[in-house]
């Protein structure tokens, strides 16, 4: 939860802010793209937080609002394969043509797309895995108050890097459900972020 300066929740707006872009609504969005613009966040205990993840190189993937169809997202999921050849998804979606008619268009993407189309900023080369070391201790640093060999939990984390957690866990992670828990991948992509080390988030994400 968000609160002001006044220790009011900033809960409703937020959520507000992010229902807006989702369902089968005119203005269709991503899942869950993240309120980390300056209105929804300013006077609030994630207002630098933000600020940081607007500067960062994850900030389209995070907030972009992107027109999805549901039809287009059963067709892609029921056919969806990978291939490893070539390395890449292929899957089939129906569209309209030309003369109005549907038809099926194959779709082939790999982990280049996702990196061209979300500006990630990364490479090939650049590491899929963090150093536990490394990573634990920067939770210490980042105000982890629970067992340091156990699980990590959003709730153990100071309020602005909460925030943080609580963002990358609903827009880049697979979870659907647990969303206090924080999977490695996603505390790697913290590490990352925090202390402006390589990491392949492209990779991850495909």
């Amino acid at each position: 939860m968000l609160l002001d300066r006044t220790g009011h929740s900033t809960h409703s707006t937020i959520t507000l802010k992010i229902s807006s872009g989702r369902g089968k609504d005119a203005d269709k969005g991503h899942n869950v793209p993240c309120a980390i613009d300056a209105e929804s966040t300013t006077g609030t205990v994630a207002e630098k937080m933000a600020e940081f993840l607007r500067d960062s190189r994850i900030a389209k993937a995070l907030s972009d609002k992107t027109v999805v169809y549901e039809s287009h997202v059963r067709a892609f999921w029921n056919t969806a394969r990978y291939e490893e050849a070539d390395k890449t998804i292929h899957a089939v979606v129906r569209k309209k043509d030309e003369n109005d008619k549907d038809i099926d268009v194959e779709v082939v993407f790999g982990v280049e797309d996702v990196r061209r189309v979300l500006e990630l900023q990364d490479s090939d080369n650049d590491p899929t895995i963090m150093s536990e070391r490394l990573a634990k201790g920067l939770w210490c640093r980042l105000g982890f108050t629970s067992h340091i060999n156990g699980k990590m939990f959003k709730r153990s984390f100071s309020k602005a890097y909460r925030y943080l957690m609580h963002c990358l866990v609903h827009s880049l992670s697979h979870r659907k459900g647990a969303y206090d828990e924080v999977s490695d991948y996603i505390m790697n992509i913290v590490v990352s972020l925090v202390l402006n080390r390589k990491y392949n988030i492209s990779q991850v994400i495909f």
